[in-house]
Order: C-alpha cells, then sequence, then structure tokens
C-alpha cells in the first residue's frame, strides 16, 4: 500500500491496517505524536479504530521536549 507521509510517497506494508498500526511500523511513540489523515487531526484515542486507505495523506510529528 502506498501512503502520503510528511510530504513523501512511501510503500508500507500491507497489513497496515488502521493509524495505530502505522505509528508502530514507524517505531514512534504512542503518546507523544500527533498524526493528521487527509487534512484532520486524529485524536489518539482514536488511532486504533482509524482506517488507512491507498493514498491517504498523513502528517506525523513526533513532540519532543526541551528548552
Amino acid at each position: 500500500m502506498k501512503l502520503r507521509i510528511n510530504g513523501e510517497t512511501r510503500e508500507v506494508p500491507g497489513p497496515l491496517a488502521t493509524v495505530a498500526d502505522l505509528i508502530a511500523w514507524l517505531d514512534l511513540p504512542a503518546f507523544g505524536s500527533a498524526v493528521e489523515l487527509n487534512g484532520e487531526v486524529i485524536r489518539r484515542a482514536d488511532h486504533p479504530a482509524t482506517p488507512l486507505k491507498e493514498m491517504d495523506c498523513l502528517e506525523v510529528v513526533r513532540l519532543v521536549g526541551g528548552g
């Protein structure tokens, strides 16, 4: 399956069915990651129930602390 992630088209494994699966595949922490899917911010609680489909556009941001 192809997804557009942070402006780059990427081939991802077919079994990535949900936003939560994508976060795990990208090896990002579930807490501290923000996801926008096709222009809509997806709440973390909705990641496991939000399906992905071919050529969805995602912006994935990992929050970091610092000063």
